[in-house]
């Protein structure tokens, strides 16, 4: 709103203006009546739409300055989170839970290849952001690392071979691989990590990360810290088959001169399993394209009803609690090898 002053004193500028005889570089009174008006007309538009504040208002609250000048043993400011993914945690709360005894890590390896023609390429990253945390419920004080999803895939070049046929897929030379492994096993260790547990979704992993448990654990061998490789994971039960058959699922491959019904991940020509589609489901649904499949009737697999989609997530569920015991056992196992029957 205008004030009456601002008025006032806009109207005696005009004024003033508009009858003095010359201008000072001596322009004719027509032009100093126009500028005048103009001036009055802009003042008092400007003041009209400015907003003015309320004698009644109260004051603005005053944010204060967020200021951390603790260093790394200042305590949290706040309360600690939930997750059991350390790249889900802030650094104090990783450094709180080491102190409280969560001194077991999990890495799991995944990949990025062709699954064919329903699921995603990051098929084993999905699995294991399914059974993870499952397995680290099952193993007392253990965190979780983040998914390492680039492994050996197949040759690169001059050619691609094996998954590296098809696009979208990455691939990572064997000592990339096992490089990758080592830092991020070193940094866990720096950081006080006691048991570091790897496990591996894809066949192909585990070669690498045998290699590379066994040369951190010679390394080592005067240290705390130990790597547990557990090829159980991947390999006891394999693809879970005889699970499945507990829950009434029976797979049949088609494919002339194939066993019908075999251990296998691959049937009727794609690299794909109930196994793999009902874990990657737990996450989402549209990484196994249920939505686009029931569009057509395709919603099953070698021979098996995935619909309703809410069923296969439950015995996604079931997977994930199934392989999380084999590994629990596993990991008790390899911690009396490697530690003795005391445990240290």
């Amino acid at each position: 709103m205008t004030s009456p002053r601002t008025i006032q004193w806009a109207s005696a500028v005009a004024l003033r203006l508009a009858t003095a005889s010359t201008h000072p570089q001596g322009q004719p009174l027509q032009v100093l009546f126009k500028s005048s008006i103009t001036l009055f007309l802009l003042v008092v538009s400007a003041c009209a739409t400015a907003p003015s504040a309320s004698p009644t208002s109260a004051p603005l609250p005053v944010t204060p300055v967020n200021v951390f000048t603790g260093g790394r043993d200042a305590p949290r400011p706040i309360e600690m989170g939930q997750s059991l993914w350390t790249e889900e945690l802030t650094w104090m709360e990783v450094r709180d839970l080491l102190k409280a005894g969560k001194t077991t890590i999990i890495i799991g390896t995944g990949g990025v290849e062709q699954n064919g023609p329903y699921v995603a390429g990051g098929k084993h990253n999905y699995v294991l952001q399914t059974v993870l945390p499952y397995i680290a419920r099952a193993i007392p004080n253990s965190l979780i690392a983040p998914v390492v999803k680039f492994v050996p895939e197949g040759r690169i070049e001059p050619t691609g071979s094996g998954h590296m046929s098809y696009p979208g897929t990455i691939s990572l030379e064997p000592a990339t691989y096992e490089a990758l492994l080592t830092d991020i096993i070193r940094s866990y260790k720096t950081h006080g990590f006691k048991d570091i547990i790897l496990i591996g979704d894809s066949g192909g992993n585990g070669t690498g990360m045998r290699n590379v448990a066994n040369a951190l654990n010679t390394k080592w061998a005067a240290d705390s810290a130990r790597v547990h490789y557990l090829p159980e994971y991947y390999s006891e039960d394999q693809w879970s088959y005889n699970f499945l058959k507990t829950l009434g699922i029976t797979q049949i491959n088609n494919t002339p001169g194939a066993t019908p019904d075999a251990r296998t991940d691959t049937r009727n020509g794609m690299h794909d399993d109930i196994y793999y589609e009902a874990q990657i489901a737990v996450q989402d649904p549209k990484l196994i394209r249920a939505e686009e499949r029931a569009k057509v009737g395709l919603l099953n697999l070698h021979g098996v009803d995935l619909s309703p989609i809410s069923k296969t997530i439950e015995i996604g569920k079931k997977l994930a609690e199934y392989r999380a015991g084999i590994v629990a056992k596993a990991f008790a196992a390899s911690q009396q090898r490697l530690r003795g029957p005391r445990n240290p």
